[in-house]
């Protein structure tokens, strides 16, 4: 029962992500194109009520997400945002009367399927709230190394998939780090008060790890095509918050025979992925070129 609390509020924050995305794209597809960049695109889209819908959805996954991690394992939370993806889906089938074909159903099936089943047999466990300094000393510019390595190498190459999938692994590990300090800092919250919150360093490191994971993300996106940043991006973030969950936060998974069916559950997952990735109307929440149509 101890886990119920941050599962419901990890579910929380990945449905209002998805509802994110699919209200941000639905009013993206009623103000005016433009080849380039445009001064007057914020303002028109602060004009229109669904835009503002979808921030106001994207502040309260930052809320649900806070509370999930403050209560429970990043190794359970944060692998349950691969959830945004498939409903993302189910909601621009309502919301932008997009059409899913089997095939997509299958793999959201497959994706929800394998991600309970890898759940339910790692069982991850763990209730540290703080991180001991030396830790962090390591871990932060180990991440941040590969971080710059991923976008380095992003950078000297063209626009295509080579390029999609280096920025959305950084992303990844962005919005990993951005997890595993948030979590510290809520923790920090809730024991000493605002004013500790305020003063102490986590916070701002939290901030500055989700700012660059959004800039990375924009570029991944207009890097290449979603199936090769998609799934660098939902599942990196996945991998990376389960080794930060167990090197910082000294959390548990199940070993022995238990890692089979945590494996089957992990294919099962990669392989929705995959294939949600390929779907047009996934593309079409990104980029509507790629799927084949065009914004009024």
């Amino acid at each position: 029962m101890h886990m119920l609390l941050p599962v419901l509020f990890a579910l929380c924050a990945a449905l209002s992500n998805a509802f994110a995305t699919v209200l941000q794209r639905k009013a993206a597809l009623v103000v005016p194109s433009s080849e380039g960049f445009r001064a007057g695109l914020v303002l028109d889209l602060l004009r229109q009520p669904v835009w503002l819908a979808g921030i106001l959805a994207v502040v309260v996954a930052g809320v649900c997400q806070a509370v999930a991690l403050g209560t429970g394992p990043l190794t359970i939370v944060q692998p349950l945002f691969v959830l945004e993806l498939p409903l993302a889906l189910i909601l621009a089938t309502l919301l932008l009367h997009g059409s899913l074909p089997r095939a997509g159903w299958v793999a959201v099936a497959g994706v929800v399927v394998g991600l309970g089943i890898a759940l339910a047999a790692a069982a991850p466990s763990g209730d540290r709230t703080d991180v001991p300094a030396d830790r962090w000393i390591v871990a932060l510019p180990v991440c941040a190394a590969v971080v710059l390595a991923l976008a380095a190498a992003a950078l000297r190459r063209p626009e295509g998939r080579a390029r999609a999938a280096c920025l959305g692994s950084a992303t990844a590990i962005s919005y990993a780090l951005t997890a595993a300090l948030m979590k510290e800092a809520v923790h920090i919250l809730d024991d000493h008060g605002l004013g500790a919150f305020l003063t102490t360093w986590q916070t701002y490191a939290f901030a500055a790890s989700g700012g660059a994971a959004l800039f990375l993300l924009v570029h991944a996106m207009q890097a290449g095509p979603l199936v090769a940043s998609q799934p660098a991006l939902t599942l990196g973030d996945a991998a990376v918050s389960l080794a930060l969950g167990l090197l910082l936060f000294e959390e548990d998974i199940r070993t022995g025979w238990w890692l089979l069916p945590q494996a089957a559950g992990v294919a099962l997952v990669v392989a929705g992925v995959l294939a949600l990735a390929r779907v047009p109307l996934a593309q079409s929440l990104v980029a509507p070129e790629e799927a084949g149509t065009t914004a009024p």
